[in-house]
């Protein structure tokens, strides 16, 4: 196929675009697979009460905030979680969207769970952010932040 030299530039443009683009999207696309996991595998550890994990996947510098306002450090998510004193006995994640920027993947999602607070049973729908960063090579959880859907309006 013999193609003029304006559509001739245009495919070697167009390749050379590509081979820039591909490879930071292909390695966005890996990374949030990445994360996608750690999220999965917090989830697990969560509910499993499984304290080395926890402390693996989580920073020392975490600030786990839950949707009533207070504030955990890494030892008393930890801890809370590991005593019972929050035991999630289910818990689903849904709606999830990973954005990657750099050594920083903000992770959002709608988490649906059946607790036990102090051994009281409940049953939460939150919204939550999650904040994960690169520490050493491995994504760490940095921060948490809880929410609650406000009410739906009535007419």
């Amino acid at each position: 196929m013999n193609l003029s030299p304006t559509l001739k530039y245009l495919f070697a443009s167009a390749s050379l675009l590509a081979s820039f683009i591909s490879p930071p999207l292909l390695a966005a696309d890996s990374e949030a697979n990445v994360v996608d996991k750690k999220v999965a595998a917090l989830r697990l550890a969560m509910i499993d009460a499984d304290a080395k994990a926890l402390k693996a996947l989580s920073s020392p510098m975490l600030s786990y905030g839950h949707s009533g306002g207070h504030i955990e450090n890494q030892a008393e998510f930890i801890e809370k979680i590991v005593s019972g004193k929050s035991d999630f006995v289910t818990m689903d994640l849904s709606e999830q969207t990973i954005s990657i920027s750099g050594d920083t993947a903000l992770v959002r999602h709608i988490l649906n769970a059946d607790i036990k607070d102090g051994g009281a049973a409940n049953t939460i729908k939150l919204g939550v952010l999650l904040v994960w960063q690169k520490q050493q090579g491995e994504w760490k959880l940095l921060a948490r932040q809880a929410f609650k859907f406000p009410p739906p309006i009535t007419q």
